[in-house]
């Protein structure tokens, strides 16, 4: 299971500060169920002991910052304990779902309904491998669907990307060889195709042992090459709402959608908008990159005064909808997309969403 929301959240996608990843069990622990959450907490442990998960995929990483100390009195020190003993295996994607072309912020895109949504800003690039084989022609499918199966060939939201040219292999098979085909101490030409996938690091061993396991020849010609591919995601996305709207009523809009139950927004409230920025989470400080993309409005959470300001200033309106509904979004999105990528991997496991409220947030209040 890891190694699917691998596929989805590369680790080469997240950012230096980030501590994603595997952060409590094995990377070979067998599960039959997966809860996917925000958030590890209390109630989302008891949750996954409910439901007899065996692993949780969560955004937020419990162990964010470097624990000087494990202390059963303290909050971090309670839930590390309690997570530990029940045996669960964590996995944390946090700024690599960020980044995504199939993360938070798609997510995030879609509910709001936008069309032609590309990522928000620059492009970085994505460290990966170039691997390729030779074989005969007749191998090329059990070849490929082994490297595909192992996570090759994922390029953002496209699976099963290769390249295949043909060409004439030689050699000269030696006194203590097996070879496929040939004689040995004859040289020989024979008829192969070149097959060539993008693996990203994660993927690399198993896609080797895959591949290694179907090749027909005693000694497969595999070449690694260190690569590097344009990043296929980026912390946020853009795009057009299907008609322009006045702010109020896109506000309005997000409330809905993302059952929020306080929205806020800065700009006229009967300006017209229709491209719209998003990013899930904290994202008062993209407000520059959006209105260089062409944005009329932005919609992230936690925008502080100042980046208020500071936006309104540069002619974008900002759609404060919180942290916590910005990127609540993801979760059955991202619960959907591991079970249909675990049934078709033929792996029988449930894959379902947290149905726990995490935010810690209430509105009201008596004046």
């Amino acid at each position: 299971m890891i190694e699917l929301v691998e596929r989805l959240a590369p680790p080469g996608l997240a950012e230096e500060w980030d501590s994603a990843g595997l952060q409590f069990g094995s990377r070979n622990a067998e599960v039959d169920a997966v809860l996917v959450a925000l958030e590890v907490s209390g109630e989302v442990l008891r949750e996954a002991i409910a439901r007899k998960a065996g692993m949780v995929v969560c955004h937020h990483p419990p162990l964010f910052r470097p624990l000087r100390r494990l202390l059963e009195d303290e909050p971090e020190g309670a839930l590390a304990r309690d997570i530990v003993r029940s045996g669960l295996t964590v996995y944390a994607a946090h700024s690599s779902l960020d980044a995504s072309p199939q993360g938070v912020n798609t997510a995030l895109a879609e509910v709001l309904g936008l069309r032609d949504h590309v990522p928000l800003g620059g492009a970085a690039a994505l460290e990966g491998f170039k691997l390729v084989t030779f074989l005969p022609p007749e191998h090329l499918g059990a070849a490929s669907e082994a490297l595909f199966r192992a996570g090759a060939g994922v390029i953002g939201d496209y699976e099963g990307c290769s390249f295949r040219t043909e060409g004439v292999g030689t050699f000269l098979p030696g006194p203590g060889s097996r070879p496929f085909c040939g004689e040995k101490g004859r040289w020989s030409e024979v008829r192969e195709v070149r097959l060539e996938v993008w693996v990203e690091g994660p993927c690399l061993e198993r896609a080797v042992r895959e591949l290694m396991a179907v090749h027909p020849y005693e000694e497969p010609a595999i070449d690694i090459y260190p690569a590097r591919s344009p990043r296929r995601g980026g912390t946020g996305r853009i795009g057009d709402l299907p008609r322009a709207m006045r702010l109020d009523e896109l506000a309005g809009l997000c409330r809905r959608r993302l059952a929020c139950p306080a929205v806020r927004f800065a700009g006229a409230a009967e300006a017209r908008v229709r491209r719209v920025a998003v990013c899930g989470g904290r994202g008062g400080d993209r407000a520059g990159e959006a209105r260089r993309m062409g944005a009329d409005v932005l919609v992230t959470g936690d925008v502080s005064h100042h980046e208020a300001l500071a936006a309104l200033g540069a002619g974008l309106a900002v759609i404060d909808a919180g942290h916590y509904h910005t990127e609540r979004v993801v979760v059955p999105f991202l619960a959907r997309r591991l079970a249909e990528m675990a049934d078709a991997a033929g792996m029988e496991i449930e894959v379902f969403g947290s149905e726990r409220e995490t935010c810690p947030w209430q509105t009201g209040g008596e004046g």
